[in-house]
């Protein structure tokens, strides 16, 4: 095989090192700083739109999410009054979805497990020389960051549900 341009392989090999490694170095060093900005701009997500709160957080978001919610309402009751049912008394409704009580949590096995864990962490901090905790004022406050008021009786505030049934 001739050599290219009269270079052995080696030589070859050399040359185009030596080339494209400067001009590799200076288009890297001179982009520097566009690879800061990889991630930022106008369609980046970790900004805000306005001052005062942005989506999820702020003073505006309480009244996106009321006009939100009072939308969803108006599209149930619309959609009962499409199924021949009675309509929705929308602000009624609003106000109860509203209400910042949760449902007793109704399930004793979650209930007992709870307990379960509530009364290891009284055996591990009193094994630390710590004060115990009250069982049930813990137990209490561990179901209501589960979602529910505590244990009770079942209810269903939604009411009985079935596969099938068109949500209303």
């Amino acid at each position: 095989m001739e050599p290219l341009l009269g270079l052995a392989q080696g030589e070859f090999f050399l040359v185009v090192l030596f080339v494209a490694l400067p001009i590799a170095a200076i288009a890297f060093a001179s982009a520097g700083k566009v690879y800061d900005e990889i991630g930022k701009g106008a369609f980046a997500m970790d900004h805000q739109d306005h001052e005062g709160g942005g989506e999820y957080g702020g003073i505006g978001s309480s009244a996106a999410a009321q006009a939100e919610i009072r939308q969803m309402v108006e599209a149930k009751s619309y959609r009962r009054v499409a199924r021949g049912l009675e309509p929705l008394d929308v602000d009624a409704e609003i106000a109860r979805l509203m209400t910042p009580t949760s449902p007793p949590i109704n399930d004793p096995e979650l209930v007992e497990e709870v307990r379960q864990m509530v009364e290891a962490k009284n055996a591990r901090r009193t094994r630390r020389g710590e004060q115990p905790l009250d069982v049930e004022a813990e137990l209490q406050r561990r179901l209501t960051e589960l979602g529910g008021a505590g244990p009770g009786p079942a209810a269903n505030p939604i009411g009985p549900t079935r596969r099938g049934e068109p949500n209303e």
